[in-house]
């Protein structure tokens, strides 16, 4: 096995997490927009890649998304529309904070490995995130799923931050929540995956890692060495 020097993070709910979390936002979206709840959060996080065409903002694909859940609901469009804009406005994406363990992780690694970022969402959100936390000088290239390349799992963007690094897939580790999108992405790409789940009691996935953590604080032991 070729020596680990670079390592790949994914962001939401990996480095990051909402200080509030959809559902709050979005019943304030409907309180300020003035409309009765006709959808939950959870619809719309699980849809999300149902509207993903309508553009590379998410804004616009908030505002699509609304409009036809609105209109499965037997209301006007416009009444999704109101509730999207207000939800724009009401989810500041500066407003994150570190994952536990998070930051002291980049910080150690940093000082060892080539980092980069390999996460699905549009650039001028996930950018915000990074800018907040402060941790935008430890990443040589960030990649943006569905706009620089196809979302996760498909290899692509891993391939292209590998390329930004100069770096081989047998010489990478990805780190990331998710088990549909980070540890089959990673290992569709060739490179080590580390799943780091929210709930570290989650029952071992169908998706076997390569290394499983129960905290971002386990990255400090550098586990595939």
């Amino acid at each position: 096995m070729a020596r680990i020097d670079t390592v790949l993070f994914d962001l939401d709910d990996t480095l990051c997490q909402y200080e509030r979390s959809p559902a709050d936002v979005l019943a304030i979206a409907f309180e300020r927009a003035g409309v009765q709840p006709f959808f939950e959060a959870t619809e719309y996080v699980d849809r999300f890649t149902e509207f993903s065409q309508a553009g590379d903002d998410v804004r616009d694909i908030r505002r699509a998304a609304f409009e036809t859940f609105a209109e499965e609901a037997g209301r006007d469009p416009d009444c999704g529309r109101a509730v999207a804009e207000a939800f724009a406005g009401e989810r500041d994406q500066s407003r994150v904070e570190f994952r536990a363990g998070a930051d002291q992780a980049v910080e150690s690694l940093a000082d060892a490995y080539r980092l980069g970022v390999v996460t699905d969402g549009d650039p001028w959100m996930q950018s915000q995130k990074i800018e907040a936390l402060g941790i935008g000088d430890a990443f040589e290239t960030v990649v943006h799923g569905g706009h620089d390349a196809p979302t996760k799992p498909d290899p692509e963007p891993f391939g292209l931050a590998l390329e930004a690094l100069d770096a081989t897939p047998g010489s990478a580790v990805h780190v990331g929540d998710s088990v549909a999108s980070d540890v089959r992405g990673a290992n569709n790409a060739g490179l080590t995956s580390v799943w780091a789940p929210l709930d570290p009691k989650r029952p071992d996935p169908s998706v076997e890692p390569d290394y499983r953590i129960d905290s971002l604080r386990d990255l400090l032991d550098e586990p595939w060495q």
